[in-house]
């Protein structure tokens, strides 16, 4: 077999908790499904997944290898991903922020925009390089089936993971936003949850120390 059974659970149940954390896809997934309608978050949602296709062929290449033979480019990369993250958690918390569910007057963009905003919103998202650069190589086997296989067999659990939650998101964001809209008190609650819950994922990926190389 290419891959242990125990690795892809392992893969797939990291990859669920990552796509269940507050983060830059869930929040503009959101909004553009909340504000434009299902059709333009499943579009959206599309450039997030040519976002991940290009960590997955950057973690079948070999290339994320780079990030361990120089530490420096890891330690670029965990910084702007720490500051993207408090920057969202500030947007939540901040006095007058607002919640991504709660409802907005975006201005209404065009199929090619959405997809390349969930493209690029995912390739700077620093949940997933963290992942493809530090988690996926853990669940990698170095001896036996090659190690660029592996990572395109768990790279691909990992996506389709991520796709169908956030596809469901996609579908419910309307009726959540309104059942929440209803509720202030518990949008309020969602607002400080999701705050607090980036500003964590800040401090964790601060401490984090860099990768070891799978072998």
């Amino acid at each position: 077999m290419v891959v242990e059974w125990s690795a892809i659970a392992g893969i797939a149940l990291v990859g669920l908790g990552l796509v269940l954390t507050p983060g830059p896809n869930m929040i503009y997934l959101v909004s553009r499904s909340v504000t434009q309608g299902r059709r333009a978050g499943m579009v959206s949602l599309l450039g997030v997944a040519a976002g991940f296709l290009v960590y997955l062929a950057a973690a079948t290449a070999g290339l994320t290898a780079v990030f361990v033979a120089v530490p420096a480019a890891y330690t670029v990369l965990k910084l702007a991903g720490v500051g993207y993250l408090l920057f969202l958690a500030w947007q939540a918390l901040r006095p007058g922020g607002v919640s991504a569910f709660a409802p907005k007057d975006l201005p209404v963009d065009r199929p090619r925009r959405l997809f390349a905003m969930g493209f690029l919103t995912n390739l700077l998202n620093p949940k997933i390089a963290v992942l493809y650069v530090s988690l996926l190589p853990q669940f990698i086997e170095p001896s036996g089936v090659p190690v660029a296989l592996q990572s395109l067999v768990l790279g691909v659990v990992q996506i389709a993971v991520a796709l169908t939650v956030n596809a469901l998101i996609v579908v419910f964001a309307g009726s959540l936003s309104r059942f929440l809209t209803a509720r202030p008190t518990w949008l309020r609650m969602q607002r400080w949850l999701m705050g607090g819950v980036l500003g964590a994922l800040a401090v964790r990926l601060a401490v984090e120390p860099r990768p070891a190389t799978a072998g």
